[in-house]
């Protein structure tokens, strides 16, 4: 477990995938000042790339392995996602974090991070809202709000509505999870981690239906979905279809999936990449309760 934040710590805000236009970051570097820590500004940021990526791959790296061995950061927020982390994963020199652990907050292309750094390393990371989510108000939302916490030391209590398709139980384990396609995506890698026990979270967005039902056989198949203490399904948005219909709804193509499984199976969990989005810290043990009126997910 990485150390938790104090009063006039670092945070280093990076870009190590997709490009972010600077003026989007600004909100956000306002309010992690506005909370009391200093942030210092990754290379990445400021960048000219032209092209999808917020630099060439030797960039990205550089930038991101010298917020890992700055011993004066003792925290790294991902200001985007998208994608790029795979392209560099295999490169990054993790030797001064295992040493001097320090929180990781990010998700959607992030996933790579919090996976790699679960199945090699055991040290926790915070799956969070990143810097788009503090602007157009949203960095007064409860959303945002669980990232201060969280990197803060609150223990996390989440409550949400049922969903039909939930199954009843409790569950507890540690938390882990992420993107579906990035999990999917790292099978069989040396970032694709083991879930057997623990308690699983999925989300995604922009994907055809049958490319979710597709990455649900892949992770049914190569284990990942038959010994979880539990399965929490988050936001699936902007989900597209076919000319010809798939014929069934998101939830409904994962519930067909994981049916014969019993442990607790909750829908609907606001972590997405849609406005709703808790941070989860990935790797700590969690207590997951799926009742008759409510869900509860308590750290």
């Amino acid at each position: 477990m990485p150390p938790y934040l104090a009063p006039g710590d670092t945070i280093a805000l990076v870009c190590p995938a997709g490009y972010m236009a600077p003026e989007k970051m600004q909100t956000c570097i306002d309010t992690l000042r506005a909370w009391g820590y200093a942030v210092r500004a990754g290379t990445t940021l400021a960048s000219h790339s032209e092209n999808y990526f917020s630099g060439t791959d030797e960039e990205r790296l550089a930038d991101l392995q010298e917020a890992l061995d700055d011993p004066s950061v003792k925290a790294i927020l991902c200001a985007r996602g998208g994608y790029g982390l795979s392209r560099i994963i295999d490169r990054i020199d993790f030797s001064h974090f295992i040493k001097y652990p320090k929180w990781i907050a990010g998700f959607s292309d992030v996933t790579v991070l919090h996976a790699h750094i679960h199945a090699n390393f055991k040290i926790a990371t915070l799956h969070s809202p990143m810097a788009g989510a503090f602007n157009d108000g949203g960095a007064e939302s409860v959303y945002v709000a669980s990232l201060r916490d969280a990197l803060e030391g609150k223990k996390a209590k989440y409550i949400c509505d049922v969903h039909p398709l939930n199954r009843k139980g409790e569950a507890v384990g540690a938390l882990v999870g992420g993107n579906l396609s990035l999990l999917a995506h790292l099978a069989g890698t040396a970032s694709d981690m083991k879930t057997k026990g623990k308690i699983l979270f999925l989300e995604d967005v922009g994907e055809y239906l049958y490319n979710i039902d597709r990455m649900f056989w892949q992770l049914k198949r190569n284990g990942r979905l038959d010994r979880l203490a539990g399965l929490i399904i988050g936001g699936f948005t902007d989900m597209k279809d076919t000319t010809r219909p798939f014929g069934q709804t998101v939830y409904e193509i994962i519930y067909d999936v994981v049916k014969e499984y019993d442990y607790p199976l909750a829908f609907g969990f606001p972590v997405s990449h849609g406005g709703h989005n808790y941070a989860l810290k990935a790797g700590v043990g969690y207590k997951l309760k799926v009742g008759k009126n409510k869900v509860t997910l308590e750290e």
